[in-house]
């Protein structure tokens, strides 16, 4: 699906496809537009990484991590606003995260309302 360069993407990065569909349906649901991907590989393979307007991100992932994609796109000075999800996050890793820029570091299970705070919130970024 085509996406024009002014609509406010978000994308969703998740190898787990349950975790996908439900996001993207939450998006879907709070009339936002986004597009999920299995990897990381997967995300910046696409034209979407230089256009999304936030990404929601699990931490980890086989090949290239969340934390490992964000360094990238921070070398590649794409200042997209990152939402990490994780279930195996800690103190270490959230202080990491944030301190690269990112706008938050959620725990499954999140609250949904929360996480779609956050996403409006970086989305008037």
């Amino acid at each position: 699906m085509p996406v024009d360069r002014t609509s406010k993407l978000i994308a969703i990065i998740d190898d787990d496809e349950a975790m996908q569909d439900s996001l993207g349906d939450l998006m879907d649901a709070a009339g936002l537009v986004a597009r999920c991907f299995g990897s990381a590989e997967e995300f910046l393979a696409s034209d979407l990484h230089t256009r999304a307007a936030c990404l929601i991100l699990y931490i980890r992932m086989p090949k290239m991590s969340g934390l490992q994609l964000q360094a990238r796109l921070k070398e590649e000075e794409c200042n997209i606003p990152i939402i990490f999800i994780t279930a195996h996050g800690d103190a270490r890793m959230r202080i990491r995260a944030m301190r690269e820029g990112a706008v938050e570091f959620l725990a499954k299970p999140f609250d949904h309302h929360l996480l779609l705070k956050r996403v409006r919130a970086a989305l008037d970024m």
